[in-house]
């Protein structure tokens, strides 16, 4: 039986200028139509109440009136080929250039790693509202780009969309079963609850509209600089360069630390989050508070061994979501030493869930 995913792809194409336009016209005409001819009560209910939701989102929306500077963690608005694209902003790689991930708003097609903005993420453009993790684009802060900043996630938020992104870098087998235009609660990283789809089957029709959106990002992406390849192993790395370059030669030629093991599945879909997790007012401030990161007595320091084929790209980026920096090693036993950047305990509870680690402890 086919699956009827909401808007068709026809009008997704077209709306992302990729032809397509005269038949994705003709298809929204159709189903206003439809709309149109249904009984008075059902109709208001199916137009009437969404629209007066839309409403209030977006009213809410501009009186938070967000300021327009770029920030880690804030949803923007650009101008592309006349046409308005969400971008989640990660990080500022270097004055005006930024990483993100492209963000749209049709949940039907949503896949185990886009993420679903929630209530608690409010106030935020509805149209900008699933982040798609396994769409990454770099975009320059330029005026032709007529930005505008439509909502901001905390940074508790934004670690959690980090963290599904770092299960799509390494292709994370999750316990979920194909299943198009569902939308469960699961757990990301170990720690995080997100909204997710679910992930991609054989033959499935979500495919083709995440290859419309990998090329729209391609297309407003600003290239990375080439970097300069590193030098001979050998010769030693300037002073001040930091712990870099000693990772780049220890990791060697393949970029892992030991022969490869298969990674462990740690992700589930739970129906109730209560049943994963006693204790709901706990759990609305770890993941949910805006009020800033919780305060926490556990070290700032700690001591870390990865798992057996472990790549250095990997490892980076959780270190990265869990908000870690490594100071020093290996040590004769393999371990690194790390020291917080962000919130020590909830960072130490990542790295302890993580697949890619085999042990975290004291320094």
């Amino acid at each position: 039986m086919p699956i009827d995913l909401w808007p068709p792809l026809s009008l997704i194409r077209g709306t992302l200028g990729r032809g397509g336009d005269l038949a994705a016209a003709g298809e929204g005409a159709a189903t206003l139509a439809e709309s149109a001819a249904m009984p008075a009560r059902q109709s208001d209910q199916t137009l009437l109440l969404p629209l007066t939701e839309l409403a209030r989102r977006r009213e809410a929306l501009a009186q938070r009136a967000f300021p327009a500077r770029w920030a880690p963690g804030r949803l923007v608005s650009v101008l592309h080929e006349g046409r308005l694209l969400g971008v989640l902003l990660d990080k500022c790689l270097h004055d005006t250039l930024w990483r993100g991930w492209m963000a749209a708003g049709e949940a039907d097609w949503a896949s185990a790693f886009d993420v679903l903005l929630e209530p608690g993420d409010e106030p935020f453009e509805p149209m900008f509202g699933l982040i798609q993790t396994w769409n990454v684009l770099t975009l320059e802060q330029t005026p032709q780009l007529c930005a505008r900043v439509l909502g901001e996630v905390s940074a508790t938020r934004l670690a959690a969309i980090r963290a599904v992104h770092d299960e799509w870098a390494v292709q994370q087998p999750l316990a979920i079963e194909p299943e198009p235009g569902r939308i469960a609660l699961r757990t990301a990283g170990g720690v995080f609850s997100v909204l997710s789809g679910t992930p991609l089957g054989v033959g499935d029709p979500r495919a083709d509209y995440q290859s419309l959106y990998l090329e729209a990002a391609a297309r407003l992406a600003t290239p990375l600089q080439a970097t300069p390849k590193p030098g001979n192993p050998a010769v030693a790395a300037p002073a001040g360069e930091g712990w870099w370059p000693r990772v780049k030669t220890w990791f060697g030629a393949d970029r892992v630390v030991r022969p490869a093991l298969a990674l462990l599945a740690l992700v589930v879909v739970v129906q109730n989050a209560a049943l994963l997790r006693p204790g709901a007012e706990d759990d609305e401030v770890r993941f949910r508070s805006v009020q800033g990161p919780v305060t926490s007595a556990a070290p700032a320091e700690l001591s870390l061994r990865w798992k057996a084929g472990v790549g250095m790209d990997d490892a980076s980026a959780l270190l990265r979501s869990a908000g870690a920096e490594t100071v020093g090693g290996p040590d004769a036993d393999g371990r690194w030493r790390l020291r917080f950047v962000a919130d020590a305990a909830q960072g130490r509870v990542m790295l302890a869930g993580s697949p890619l680690v085999e042990s975290v402890g004291p320094p």
